[in-house]
Parts: structure tokens; sequence; C-alpha cells
């Protein structure tokens, strides 16, 4: 891509605060930069918004609110309908963006407008099917009566990792279901959700309905909202510390809080797997995304008898990889985020170094511009190294070895977090034995990736509450309201 389509781009993206259908600068007049992580360079200033433009927001969601439930649910759905359509038809210019403001390769950027889309597609579906009941009462005299109603304006706030498709996961729900929002996303990379305000905008969302606030404060900006006590709901997608400190705040007025946090997710390999198979899942469950995923594995688990060979392969495939600017033809491996990125995952891999393990490729940053680091397998990686407990995110495969079920089910479990585990195994029994017995929300089985719109997405113990996507992703919108008759 030429630099005259990368301006052009950024250019298109109108970088103010979206507030009551309104384009608008901060109130402040201030802006902040996004850079480019594979230069470092600044790609443009957007609005910095604050605390009075977040009431703005708040109070253009409020005022919407009773209108946009009352909205006839097809229409919602074709909203979103259009709005997926959109975004397909735009997804070279929306992949170029999301890969200058975020720095994954094309080709993953380009799989993320899909994947973003899709969302829409499946909430327009389950826009029309917001169901409810009717039954008799056990004494006969009465009746039960069951319906469900939008739960109110939402607080949204997604993360930088996947800029569209986070935005998507929770805007399309809330818009099938009659909730208006206001959405605050990553200040890393606010571009791809200005310019998807844009398209709900032009696909016929009402005014007040979305909102987006960008900001550099993000606490300042959110927690006076949250505490306000107009919002019903706050949906989060981010780190495990952040989310603690938002369901305090959500504490005090009670909100209607989905969360999805960090992962640690274990990747088991048994002696009797298809070891092609598992490779190539590994590599999949791995290096999507650059390893900035919470759904990436984080810590590999193979038995014994097949954990040299397998390691010799996955150390082949990684260090293969292409590394560069997402926007070079065929290129694999992108920068991270920022530069606070790279030291915590070299800091992680330094640790498990001096603690025994062995570097079997990579285990070191590249040197700028931009902020590159090393595809890396490390081997003998003991229980107390760091990476072994913390979220990697980045690109590391650190392998461990075990010889038994039991072993294997233990290590996996031996974590505070429980989003998605990965099993690869030929035995029908053991697979599903294993899968039951696995404290995540979601199980990979025999197969690298578990992300589908159709899918319910989420996890258990300190990797969040509620669940995104599937047939039960718009109840996180919803109340159930019970209507008792007397006949």
């Amino acid at each position: 891509m030429n630099a005259v389509t990368e301006s052009s781009v950024v250019e298109a993206v109108t970088k103010q605060l979206f507030i009551g259908g309104k384009w608008t600068p901060a109130s402040n007049g201030a802006t902040f930069a996004v850079h480019d992580p594979a230069t470092g360079q600044v790609l443009c200033e957007v609005a910095d918004a604050s605390p009075e433009d977040g009431k703005a927001a708040l109070d253009a969601a409020v005022s919407a609110q009773a209108e946009w439930a009352a909205h006839p649910p097809r229409e919602r759905g074709e909203i979103l309908r259009r709005a997926y359509e959109a975004l397909l038809a735009r997804q070279e210019e929306l992949a170029l963006l999301m890969t200058l403001e975020m720095g994954k390769p094309l080709a993953e950027s380009r799989g993320e407008v899909s994947y973003a889309a899709e969302f829409f597609r499946w909430f327009a579906e389950e826009a029309v099917r917001i169901d409810g009941g009717y039954a008799v009462a056990p004494n006969g005299v009465g009746r039960v009566l069951v319906t469900k109603q939008p739960v109110g304006p939402s607080l949204l706030i997604t993360p930088w990792n996947f800029p569209m498709a986070m935005g998507t996961r929770k805007i399309g729900p809330a818009v099938a279901a009659g909730c208006t929002m206001v959405v605050k996303p990553a200040e890393q990379t606010p571009l791809s959700m200005l310019a998807l305000a844009q398209i709900l905008a032009d696909a016929g969302l009402p005014e007040g309905v979305l909102n987006v606030v960008t900001t550099s404060d993000a606490g300042g900006v959110m927690e006076p909202l949250i505490r306000d006590g107009r919002a019903r709901k706050l949906s989060f997608t981010g780190s495990t510390a952040v989310g603690r400190k938002l369901l305090e705040q959500c504490a005090d007025k009670v909100l209607r809080t989905s969360m999805e946090l960090g992962g640690n997710a274990p990747f088991l390999v048994f002696d009797d797997a298809d070891l092609d198979a598992a490779v190539e899942g590994a590599m999949q469950a791995k290096m999507r995304n650059i390893g900035e995923a919470c759904t990436a594995a984080n810590r590999f688990y193979v038995q014994r008898g097949i954990a040299d060979e397998f390691a010799r392969r996955l150390t082949e495939r990684m260090s293969a990889l292409p590394i560069g600017r997402g926007t070079e033809d065929g290129v694999v491996v992108g920068p991270l985020i920022d530069q606070a990125a790279v030291e915590k995952v070299d800091t992680l891999v330094q640790d498990a170094a001096r603690r025994g393990a062995e570097v079997l490729t990579g285990g070191s940053a590249i040197d700028g511009p931009g902020h590159f680091y090393q595809p890396t397998v490390l081997t003998d990686v003991p229980t107390d190294a760091l990476l072994a407990r913390e979220e990697i995110f980045g690109p590391v495969a650190p392998i461990s070895v075990f010889d038994t079920e039991e072993e294997a089910v233990a290590a996996a479990n031996d974590t505070e977090y429980g989003l998605v585990g990965y099993v690869y195994t030929s035995d029908v029994k053991r697979a599903l034995r294993v899968s039951e017995r696995l404290e995540t929300g979601m199980v990979g089985l025999n197969q690298g990736i578990v992300s589908n719109p159709a899918a319910p997405f989420g996890g258990v113990k300190q990797s969040g509450l509620g669940r995104e996507g599937g047939t039960v992703g718009i109840d996180e919108f919803l109340e159930t309201k019970y209507i008792a008759v007397s006949l």
C-alpha cells in the first residue's frame, strides 16, 4: 500500500466525538495522538473527551432510550443488516485503517472486518427472536406472563487488540435489544470505532442511539457515567485488573455487567493426537493477532512421548514467520501495540530463561523503529516462571511436558483465569472427559480457533462474567419481566 492510500483512509475518518448523532470536538478543544506501532509515527490527532463530554453522551443516550426501545425489532435488524453489508463493501479500506492503528498484518485485518460484520448479521436475525412466555399458574387460577425488555442505556468499553470486532460484538446485541449506548474505544485504536459509528449512522441508526467518546482519560470520563445511575449496563472487554475496578464502581448503582477479561489458555497435546493438526492448531491459537488475544494459547502442555517432536516442529514454524510492517506483502508477524507491551513480553521471557527454560528460537526484542518482538519458543519452562502465571500477550510459546491425563488437567486448571482451553487427542472418550474437566468457558477440541459469532463467547473464574455472541448474547442487554395475571 502506498502512502497516499494510507493517508486517504486516515483522512476519511472523522476524528471528533459522536454525540447525539452529531460530530463534535471535545468541549475543551483537546486532542490526543494515534500512533502507528510499526513505525512509532503519529497517524493523526483525535478529540480527547472530557468528563463533561462523557456526560453529554450519556444525556443523549438517555434521551433516545424510550423511543429506541419502542422501535420495531424488524427495523432494528434491518439497520444492522445494512451495516453488515457496508462493512463487507468497505473491507479493504477498513482493514488498512486497522492495520495502521493496531499493527496486525492486512490479511488478519481483513479477517477481522469479516468477523466483525458477522456479529451485525447474526444480531440482525436475533432482533426479531426476542421471546417471552405464557403459562398457567400451578394453582390453575392465574397466569404467568413473561416478557423481555431492553435493559436501558449501556456503557460499552472496547479494547485495542480487536478494535472493530469487539465493538460490533457489543453494539450488535445492544441495537437488536433496543438499548442506547455510550462507547469508549481504546485510546490506542479509536479510528476503527469512529469509522464504525459513521457506518451505523449511514445505515439509519437514529440519533443518540450510539454515542462514541474517544479519550486519553478513560477513568476520568467513564467512572462518573458508571456512578451516575442512569446507565443500567456496563459491558467491558479488557484486563482482569481493570475489570475488578469497574465491578467495584458498578456495585454503587448495581449496574448489570458483562466482563470479558484476561486469559491464560492451556494447550494440551496428548501422545495420540494428530501431530500435524496439533502444530497447525498451535500456530493458530498462539499467533493469531500476533499473540495479542485473550484466547491466545499461553501455556503448552505436551505429553512426554511426542514433546521433543512437537517442540521441533513448532520451532521450525515459528522461526520462519516473516516479520515486518503489517502493510507489507507476505508479513505474518506485525508489531506489538506499544513499547510497554514489548518490555512486558521480554520481561516474561527473560525471567523464564533465568529460571532454567531453554530458548529454542527468538527470545528478544527487535530494534526499532516500531515495537517488534521475535516469535519465541521455550521448553523446560518451570512452574514458577512468571509466564506460567501471567497472560503473555505476545508471540511467545512456552512448552512444558506432562506424563498423565491427571497431571495435564491439574496443570491446565492451576490458574485464576478460565477463558479457553485447547485439547488435541484422537481418543473420543478422553476428548470429552478432559473438555468437561477443564475450568474454562470455552474449549477448542482439535482446533485452534474458537471465536464464532453464533457461539457464546466468555469465561469463568477471573476471566469474566456473561457471554457475548450466540443465542444468549442478546440476553445480556435484556431484562426479564414477570407479569402476574389473575383470571
